[in-house]
Order: structure tokens, then C-alpha cells, then sequence
């Protein structure tokens, strides 16, 4: 026991459980065991591995499929379906040979964080081989050729005259966050092509959202809606004890997708984690934690990544668990008294940085996190403590769901905080007045709120021409550019240029009702008009044929001047 501390990793038993010391008291410690147990005797040996849960970082972590504590689950599927206890390989195959390309020659002063080589990981993602971030020295050997990830392709000398050698990985306790030299306000979008975030409530590169709903409300489909088309450049995605199907529609369908950013295959650029339901629930604790890690590893390198966490009620659960096993005093619905501080810490660790390392190298990290409150009540703790740290709130609703409105993020509870410097990138870089025509939209929709108070009450009659044709736009904002159908091929991804083009071509058509509504013109002739059913299928137009879009502004220009004209000739 003079060895143990807390936190260290530990074999349990002769078959070799994976366990992790979470609580010493004198010559006791109680150890979580990430497998089950059952048939642990008193007497067998424990182990400890004198070090605490740590992963292994290194080239071919893109493409793999891991479990919450880094064990390959493709590798250990050659042993059958279902996963023997005990059994254990390497996070990334120690036999491979890769090409390395050495950046810097010996004499060459580096610090932490420095690329000294890269490898071709993937065909999108070049894996840049740093010094460790609490190494610096001078490089005293280096060669460029085919190395296994543990072959030393380097050695560095300290100031203390200590050699030590650099190998392509290197391991990291999960639960430290990986040093940076500072982080950055946000300024850029996370592009996610998904209409309702990204004109409405966009989150930014760096940032971090939450996406709370009750059962059925389409929390997972939005979750692999961001895996498939943000334009991160590394994608990591943790399934923490979701249901086992779900994870194997990311299993199937993620290889076939074709990422529209690179042009390549989606796994090219993708990290799974599984940890679903059915496995032992003290490794959901760890598999958050697992994916932020292994999240900053590629941050560091200077790439955007994004990580999907599904979800982080069932984290939460799993701290609940083991927290009520250690006898430890309950909170609010029984959750752990520092519930708050552990989310709080997690999301902490996303940001826009300058990396480590002599060069300058940036790096983002974004968190979007599903929240599924018990019945949907959005006061109970894990929604509230992630609310008060995330800064967006993508709040599904259960109405909308059953109404078959996707995805049922409700428009008038949700909100960004990073809207003030979104408008400003996409004003710049997409159109000068979007962020015009977005405060123009989303106040005819909070507009059609209160007139429907009015219809239910007296009925839809007793309002305006004006009035009516402000419900007639608000539906048409709602029908044709808030709903997307994550399973058509053209649908499940619009672009912000596409995005803006259907924006403006529906509030375009509104202010021309207006003039033609004050010329005389009946609603029920705008209502009737031929473009209306291709302001509809706008949605199908493939982005390649944009011009479809644009033309339609000036087929309603020429309509409504026909529709005016016969009113005049009318009233003459």
C-alpha cells in the first residue's frame, strides 16, 4: 500500500480487471472496476500500476473505435461479439510502421509543444509528432524513415544534461487538461449546416452548446447530424451509455458519408468512442474524460475539433453511483455535492488557443454535450449546472418532435451568447446584411407567438392583412427553412451561403406582399402564386445550383408587378 495513491490504475484479480483507486482511508482503498466483478474472490492479488487512467496518444487514433477507457473494441472483436473481462490490447497497433518526416536536425533548441516530425495519418489529417509539454532541450539526434509509434526517432538533451528519447506517442492522464500558452476569445463559426443553428444560434470554434430534450425530442440525431458535417477538422465522437443501436448507426453509417469539406471519407477524420448502456457503467465516468484528452491532443497540433458527448446525464449518473458507494453525502436528486464543479471543469477545457511550442500554431476545441433530463424537467441539476457554463442552449421540445418538426430545437427558448461576433463574421464573409435579415426573421417568429394568442382566442378574421401575412411568413420560415430532413441527400446539409440565399428569398417575398397588400392586392392571391411552391422545394436544390435560388427573387418581382398591375386595371 506504500505505493498506491488515488487515482492510480490497478489489475484486480488474477483474469487482470481494470480498476482505478478513487478513495484511501489508512491501509484501505476502494477501487471502481471498469468490468464486472463478478466472481472476485477475498485473497486475489491487486496490482497497481503506479500510474493514474491515461491514454495513448500517437498516430492511428483516427478511424478507431474505442471503449470509455481506450481499449480498441475492433481488435477485441476478434475474440467474439461480446467483450471477455480481462481482456486488453494496445489503444494503437505498436507493429505498424509509419513514414516519418523529421522538421528540425539535431543542435536545434526545442520546448514543449514543438513539431519535430509529422506523419501522414489519414489522407486529410497529417499527425504532427510534438515534444512532450513538459520537455525542452536541445535535439541531439533525429531521423526521417519508417518507425513503430514506441521506435525512438529522436533524443533530446535537457538542461540537466539528461538524454531523453522521443518516440511518435506518448501518454496522458485523462483527467489533466493538456497545457496551453493562452486561450483566445472566440471569433469564428462552427459551420454545422444545419440552418436553425447556424443562422439563429450558432456556436463558435472554441465554444461550447448544450442540447437538452426529453426522450424521442432527436437529441442523438442532431449529435450525428455536427459529427457529419461541422467543419472541424477532427471529429471526436463519445457515445456515453446511449443505447447500443444508435451507436451502431454511427458505426455503419459514418464510413459511407463523404465529408463535404475534404472530399474524402468521414472516418478519415473521426475518433468513435462506445461506452454504451449495457457496459459497465464506472467506465461512462471515464470515457468523457477519454475523449476530451485524446480532443486535445489534436488541438494542439493546430487543428479545429469538435467533440459530441451523448450523453451527459448518463456521465452524471455514473458519478452519482460511484459517488453513493463511497458513502459520500448527496446533493440535489442525490448527484454528488461537486456535480457542478466536475461539469464546470470539463467544459473548462474547451477554448480557442495558441498551442504550446515555439511557432505560431492555433488550435480550438468545442464541446457540444446532450443533456437528458429525467421526463424532461429542465430544472433538475446536470441541465441547470451545464446551462450556467455553456454559453449556447439548443432547447428541444417535445411538441415540436410530435408535431414531426426536426430538429425540434424550439426557437423562442433557445439562444447563443457568441451572436454578437457571429453576425460580424458572417456579415463579412457571407453577406453584409445577414445578421439583418436574422433579427428580421426571428422577430416575425416571436411575432407569430403572440398573434396566435389572438387567433385562438377570437379566431384568425379579426386580424389585419398585415397581420395575417406575418403568420403566412412565419409559417413559411418554419416550414421551409427551420425543418430539415436529416435523411435526404441534399437536405441533411446547407451551406451558409445557401443558408443566406433562402433567408432573403423568403423575407424578400414577405416585404413584396406588403407593398402589393397596400397596392390593393388580395392575400389569398399572394397566398396562391406560382413561385410559392418553389420558395417550398428551395431546400431540395443541390448547392452546386445555387442560381436556382438567386433567380427567384427576380421571378417574384415580375409576378407580383403582374399581380399589382391587375389590381389597378381592377379598380379602374
Amino acid at each position: 500500500m506504500e505505493e498506491a495513491n488515488i487515482q492510480d490504475v490497478v489489475e484486480v484479480a488474477e483474469i487482470g480487471l481494470i480498476g482505478e483507486i478513487i478513495e484511501m482511508n489508512k491501509d484501505v482503498a476502494s477501487i471502481q472496476v471498469y468490468e464486472e466483478t463478478t466472481g472476485v474472490s477475498p485473497g486475489e492479488p491487486v496490482v497497481s500500476t503506479g500510474a493514474p487512467l491515461s491514454v495513448e496518444l500517437g498516430p492511428g487514433l483516427i478511424g478507431q473505435i474505442y471503449d470509455g477507457i481506450q481499449r480498441p473494441l475492433d481488435d477485441l472483436a476478434e475474440g467474439g461479439d461480446f467483450l471477455e473481462r480481462g481482456v486488453s490490447a494496445d489503444a494503437i497497433d505498436h507493429q505498424k510502421k509509419w513514414d516519418f518526416e523529421a522538421r528540425v536536425k539535431p543542435g536545434d533548441e526545442v520546448v514543449g509543444g514543438d513539431i519535430i516530425g509529422v506523419v501522414q495519418e489519414t489522407e486529410v489529417i497529417e499527425h504532427r509528432i510534438m515534444v512532450p509539454p513538459r520537455l525542452s532541450g536541445t535535439i541531439t539526434k533525429i531521423e526521417s524513415g519508417a518507425f513503430t509509434v514506441v521506435d525512438t526517432v529522436a533524443q533530446l538533451e535537457d538542461s540537466q544534461g539528461k538524454v531523453h528519447d522521443l518516440k511518435m506517442s506518448q501518454r496522458w492522464p485523462v483527467r489533466t487538461p493538456r497545457p496551453v500558452e493562452k486561450k483566445k476569445d472566440p471569433i469564428r463559426p462552427l459551420v454545422t449546416g444545419q440552418r436553425i443553428i447556424d443562422t439563429f444560434f450558432p456556436v463558435a470554434k472554441g465554444g461550447t452548446a448544450a442540447i437538452p430534450g426529453p426522450f424521442g425530442s432527436g437529441k442523438t440525431v442532431i449529435q450525428h447530424q455536427l459529427a457529419k458535417w461541422a467543419d472541424a477538422e477532427v471529429i471526436i465522437y463519445v457515445g456515453c451509455g446511449e443505447r447500443g443501436n444508435e451507436m451502431t448507426e454511427v458505426l455503419n453509417e459514418f464510413p459511407e458519408i463523404i465529408d463535404p469539406n475534404t472530399g474524402k471519407s468521414l472516418m478519415q477524420k473521426v475518433v468513435l468512442i462506445a461506452n454504451t448502456s449495457n457496459m459497465p457503467v464506472a467506465a461512462r465516468e471515464a470515457s468523457i474524460y477519454t475523449g476530451i484528452t485524446l480532443a486535445e491532443y489534436y488541438r494542439d497540433m493546430g487543428y479545429s475539433v469538435a467533440m459530441m458527448a451523448d450523453s451527459t446525464s448518463r456521465w452524471a449518473e455514473a458519478l452519482r453511483e460511484m459517488s453513493g458507494r463511497l458513502e459520500e453525502m448527496p446533493g440535489d436528486e442525490g448527484y454528488p455535492a461537486y456535480l457542478a464543479s466536475r461539469i464546470a471543469s470539463f467544459y473548462e477545457r474547451c477554448g480557442i488557443v495558441d498551442c504550446l511550442g515555439t511557432d505560431d500554431r492555433e488550435g480550438s476545441l468545442t464541446a457540444i454535450g446532450a443533456v437528458s433530463p429525467p421526463g424532461g424537467d429542465m430544472s433538475e441539476p446536470v441541465t441547470q449546472s451545464t446551462l450556467r457554463i455553456t454559453k449556447v442552449y439548443w432547447g428541444l421540445d417535445y411538441d415540436l418532435s410530435y408535431a414531426r418538426h426536426f430538429p425540434a430545437i424550439n426557437w423562442l427558448k433557445s439562444y447563443s451568447l457568441y451572436q454578437e461576433s457571429m453576425d460580424d463574421y458572417f456579415n463579412k464573409n457571407i453577406a453584409e446584411d445577414f445578421s439583418r435579415l436574422r433579427i428580421q426573421a426571428m422577430a416575425l417568429l416571436t411575432e407569430e407567438d403572440s398573434l396566435n394568442e389572438i387567433v385562438r382566442l377570437v379566431g384568425i378574421d379579426s386580424l389585419s392583412a398585415q397581420d395575417q401575412l406575418k403568420l403566412f411568413t412565419a409559417k413559411s420560415l418554419r416550414e421551409d427553412f427551420l425543418q430539415q430532413n436529416a435523411f435526404d441527400d441534399i437536405d441533411t446539409y446547407c451551406s451558409a451561403e445557401k443558408q443566406y440565399y433562402m433567408l432573403k428569398t423568403i423575407l424578400f417575398f414577405h416585404d413584396l406582399a406588403n407593398e402589393a397588400l397596400d397596392h390593393g392586392v388580395y392575400l389569398k392571391e399572394i397566398e396562391t402564386m406560382n413561385v410559392r411552391p418553389r420558395v417550398t422545394r428551395m431546400r431540395y436544390i443541390a448547392e452546386d445550383d445555387l442560381d436556382q435560388v438567386k433567380n427567384l427573387a427576380q421571378e417574384m418581382k415580375e409576378e407580383f408587378a403582374a399581380l399589382t398591375a391587375a389590381r389597378e386595371v381592377e379598380d379602374a
